[in-house]
C-alpha cells in the first residue's frame, strides 16, 4: 500500500508535442529529465504518430514504464496511412480547432481515481499547441510553453503582429519576392539588429492576408503570454542577446534549458527511461559501422531533417555538388524528400561516387553528428539540427527552408561564424565549391574551431550545479512545476 500511496504523491506533468518530429524529440528529451526528477509523465502522441512510432519502433515500443506512460488524441485530420510529415498548415488548422476537446477528456480520465496515477499537477505543451493552456486555466494547475525554436526565432515570431500593423507584410503581390525588397533592414525589433525581412520566419512571405501560417502564429504567440512560464531549448552563452530582448517584452518567465541532450547525458544509461524513442521513421543504424571505418573529420553529412521538400532537379544540383566536390558523403534520403515524386538519383551519379557516399532513409542524427569521422554538415537549419551540430562541434552550410531556418542560418552564418549559407536557387557549382571550403579549406577550419567553442559552452550550461540551463531547469521545476496549483471552483 505505501508505494500506492507515493506514486499517488507523485507529481504528474502531461506533456504534449506539436506532432512533427522536430517538435516530438526535444518534449520527449524534456519528458524524461523530468521523470528522473521524480514527476509521473504522461505523453500524448496523435494517434496518427502514434501508428508511425509503432511501425518504426516495434510493436511495444510505446507500452511505457508505470509511471511513464504513452497516451492519444486524434489530430481532426482524415485518416491516412502515408509514412510521412503531414501537410503543416492543415494541421496547424486542424490542432488550433479540434484537439482541446479530446485533450480535455483525457484530462477528465487521468484525473479519476479509478485511472490508478497520481492527479494532474502541471502541463507542458508544445509552444504551438496552445490550446492546452484553456485547459490548464480550467484545471488549475501550471502551463508551461516548450517553443521548440531558437531564442531568435521565437523572438522574431513575436514581432509579427508589428510586422502587419507596420505594412511590412503581407507582401503587396508577387513581385516583392523577388525585387529585392525582402533585403529591406528592419531596424527596430530588439536583440536582433541588421535582420533583413529574408532573416525572418518565413510565413511572412505571403501576399495572402488570411494565410493560415501566418495568422497561425500570431495567435499562438498572443496565447503564449497566459502560460505560467516558456520555455526554449537553447542556452544563455549562445543567445543572450535574443534572450534578454524576449525577458523585455512583459511575457511569462522565460528559461533557456538547453542543450536538453546535455542534461538527458546526465541521467546513468541504464534507467530504464532511455530506452523510450521518438524516431517516426526507421533508423539505420548500419550508417554508425560504416563511419566507424572512416578517418576523423573526413565526411559530410547531409539531411534535410522531417519536413524540407526539394524539386527533382534541386535533388540533382546537390548530388553533382556532392559528387564533383570529391569528397566522402552521408546522405540521407526521406522517401517524401521530393515534391510529389519519388527521390531518385541518377545512376551515374550512384556509381561514380559509391566508394566515398552512403545513402539512407533515417538515422540516429545526434549519434552521427557526435562520431569523430563528420566533418561537416548540409543542413536545413532546422533548430534542432543547428542545436545538435553545435552540441557535435561540427560546422554547417546551410539551405534554409521554411519557418524560422531562415532566422537559424542568419544567426549560424553572420553571428556565430559557424556556417556558410547556400543560394535558394541551388546550383552545382555552388555546391561544390562551398563542400570543399567547409571540409578542406581555411573557412571551414575557422568554423570548426567556433563550433567546438560553442560546444564546450553548451555543455558547461547543462552541468550543474551552476551551468545556466542546469539552474534554469531546477528554477523552472521549484518555482513553476511544482507551484500550489489553485484549482477552479
Amino acid at each position: 500500500m505505501g508505494s500506492v500511496a507515493a506514486a499517488i504523491e507523485m507529481p504528474h506533468a502531461v506533456c504534449i508535442p506539436y506532432p512533427a518530429q522536430g517538435h516530438i524529440n526535444p518534449m520527449l528529451k524534456l519528458a524524461k529529465i523530468l521523470h528522473h526528477k521524480g514527476f509521473h509523465i504522461t505523453f500524448v502522441n496523435t494517434e496518427f504518430n502514434h501508428k508511425r512510432l509503432l511501425k518504426s519502433r516495434g510493436p511495444d515500443s510505446l507500452n511505457g514504464l508505470p509511471s511513464f506512460r504513452f497516451e492519444t488524441i486524434p489530430d481532426g485530420l482524415p485518416p491516412t496511412d502515408v509514412d510521412a510529415t503531414q501537410d503543416i498548415p492543415s494541421l496547424c488548422y486542424s490542432t488550433t480547432r479540434t484537439c482541446l476537446a479530446p485533450f480535455k477528456e483525457l484530462l477528465h480520465k487521468l484525473n479519476d481515481p479509478s485511472s490508478n496515477v497520481p492527479p494532474v499537477t502541471c502541463i507542458v505543451s508544445d509552444g504551438v499547441m496552445s490550446f492546452t493552456v484553456d485547459a490548464a486555466e480550467e484545471l488549475g494547475v501550471p502551463e508551461v510553453l516548450f517553443w521548440t525554436t531558437s531564442a531568435c526565432g521565437f523572438l522574431a515570431y513575436l514581432h509579427f503582429r508589428q510586422l502587419i500593423d507596420k505594412g511590412y507584410t503581407p507582401l503587396k503581390d508577387e513581385s516583392y519576392f523577388t525585387n529585392g525588397y525582402l533585403n529591406t533592414v528592419i531596424d527596430w525589433i530588439p536583440g536582433m539588429k541588421g535582420i533583413r525581412l529574408s532573416d525572418i520566419p518565413s510565413f511572412i512571405r505571403t501576399t495572402n492576408p488570411d494565410d493560415i501560417m501566418l495568422n497561425f502564429v500570431i495567435s499562438e504567440t498572443e496565447r503564449s503570454k497566459r502560460a505560467s512560464a516558456i520555455i526554449l531549448n537553447t542556452y544563455r552563452e549562445l543567445e543572450q542577446e535574443a534572450l534578454d530582448a524576449l525577458t523585455s517584452l512583459l511575457l511569462p518567465p522565460v528559461y533557456s534549458i538547453g542543450h536538453l541532450q546535455f542534461q538527458l547525458n546526465q541521467i546513468p544509461e541504464n534507467d530504464s527511461i532511455m530506452r523510450i524513442g521518438s524516431n517516426l521513421w526507421k533508423e539505420e543504424t548500419e550508417c554508425i559501422d560504416w563511419l566507424d571505418t572512416k578517418e576523423p573529420n573526413s565526411v559530410v553529412y547531409v539531411n534535410f531533417g522531417s519536413i524540407t521538400v526539394m524539386t527533382a532537379n534541386q535533388l540533382i544540383e546537390f548530388a553533382w555538388g556532392l559528387a564533383n566536390s570529391k569528397q566522402t558523403f552521408m546522405w540521407v534520403i526521406r522517401p517524401d524528400l521530393v515534391v510529389g515524386d519519388s527521390a531518385i538519383l541518377p545512376p551515374e551519379f550512384v556509381t561514380e561516387t559509391k566508394e566515398r557516399s552512403l545513402l539512407a532513409s533515417w538515422c540516429p542524427q545526434e549519434q552521427v553528428l557526435n562520431h569523430p569521422a563528420i566533418g561537416g554538415f548540409l543542413t536545413h537549419s532546422g533548430w534542432n539540427s543547428t542545436l545538435e551540430s553545435i552540441c557535435g562541434g561540427v560546422p554547417l552550410i546551410c539551405w534554409p527552408f521554411f519557418a524560422e531556418q531562415q532566422t537559424n542560418c542568419r544567426y549560424s552564418c553572420r553571428e556565430w561564424g559557424i556556417g556558410m549559407e547556400i543560394d535558394s536557387n541551388v546550383k552545382r557549382e555552388e555546391v561544390e565549391v562551398l563542400v570543399r571550403d567547409l571540409m578542406v579549406g581555411e573557412k571551414g577550419q575557422e568554423m570548426k574551431l567556433k563550433a567546438l567553442e560553442l560546444k564546450k559552452k553548451a555543455k558547461e550550461a547543462a552541468t550543474g550545479p551552476v551551468g545556466s540551463s542546469y539552474v534554469n531547469l531546477e528554477k523552472l521545476i521549484t518555482h513553476v512545476l511544482l507551484s500550489p496549483t489553485i484549482r477552479s471552483t
